[in-house]
């Protein structure tokens, strides 16, 4: 496959090419809030029920944006069960993507089936699986080659010479992930020392699907390693939490390394007895994507919602052509927590 050259954007297709011929997955800057593409052991882990929209959009300073939208739901299945020795439930993830010029489309839908082990009053030690189909597809004839090139400029009346066997195809999907999960509820209202911890290892893609526009047999989608952990740490006698959080992920030649911190300020306690004063909380988050981008995070939540928004400054070789802009990225979330209180951020 020819190298797409001639127009403004000549450095980012030569990303979305290395997309197309590495097949690295959809990233979100706000992975605690997309939990079911960070580890698939997550459904149900810190929530009876919640429901989590997310939008992405990168590289408009640049050329045609990248384009994310995703979905999930997960859920426990024997939440009323009080002498229950696991917690067992379910869940579904999709996303849409769509990149550059060429409209590379990627569709993914995830049925997701986790049971967490309840070692104390405290401690849940959980398994996840995953299996689901995905479908790429391609438009050969949005591209701008080489072969068009006629020596002075492009010419959109030359062929472009470029043969594509499997402009759409599909594949099925598997993996599984292991999650450690901790929380210790605060004492009393005002004394504010909770604590939660989340820390997980995944592997998406173990079946090693058919990748390819053009032979589904000679390449194939690489595992991708994910690793984490974060936690929920209140200041004692203040309504002050800080959130730290670090993220590994690895496929084929490709690694990031996401790490940072929020802080959350309890704007309102919220009433457990009237339930008239709801729990409200406003959170300002700093994390960097090594050698990639920084990224400023702003989070409200008022009772069971949440909303989100981040921006990506790019730091890295890129940003003599992005002039540092990266994307941004909005998330909203639907959490049905135990009644009252904050509940956990993921």
């Amino acid at each position: 496959m020819k190298t797409i050259l001639i127009n403004s954007s000549f450095v980012l297709s030569m990303f979305g090419m290395s997309s197309l011929a590495f097949g690295q997955d959809v990233h979100f800057s706000h992975m605690e809030y997309a939990p079911l593409t960070l580890n698939p052991a997550l459904a149900g882990a810190n929530s009876p029920m919640q429901g989590i929209l997310n939008y992405r959009s990168q590289w408009n300073s640049v050329a045609v944006p990248y384009k994310t939208i995703a979905a999930s739901f997960d859920m426990r299945f024997n939440e009323k069960k009080r002498d229950k020795k696991g917690i067992i439930a379910g869940g579904i993830n999709f996303f849409n993507d769509q990149a550059g010029e060429m409209k590379v489309n990627t569709n993914n839908v995830n049925l997701n089936l986790a049971y967490h082990l309840i070692l104390d009053r405290t401690s849940t030690l959980g398994l996840g699986i995953y299996t689901g189909f995905g479908q790429r597809s391609i438009d050969p004839n949005s591209g701008r080659w080489g072969s068009q090139f006629d020596g002075l400029a492009y010419n959109a009346a030359l062929p472009s010479q470029e043969t594509f066997n499997n402009a759409t195809f599909s594949f099925l999907d598997a993996g599984a992930g292991l999650l450690y999960a901790y929380k210790r509820n605060q004492g009393y209202s005002t004394q504010n020392n909770q604590l939660t911890i989340n820390a997980g290892f995944a592997a998406y893609h173990v079946n090693r699907p058919g990748y390819s526009y053009i032979d589904q047999n000679s390449e194939r989608l690489y595992m991708r390693l994910s690793g984490f952990a974060n936690a929920e740490i209140g200041i004692q006698n203040t309504r002050g939490l800080v959130l730290p959080g670090m993220y590994f992920q690895r496929q084929g030649t490709s690694m990031e390394i996401y790490y940072g911190a929020y802080y959350k300020y309890k704007l309102s306690e919220g009433s457990t007895a009237t339930g008239f004063t709801k729990p409200m909380a406003l959170s300002l988050g700093l994390f960097n994507r090594f050698r990639d981008a920084m990224v400023a995070k702003i989070l409200f939540e008022y009772d069971q919602y949440a909303a989100g928004f981040a921006y990506d400054v790019n730091i890295s070789s890129l940003n003599t052509v992005s002039n540092a802009k990266g994307g941004f990225e909005l998330f909203l979330r639907f959490n049905m927590g135990d009644g009252g209180g904050f509940r956990s951020r993921i």
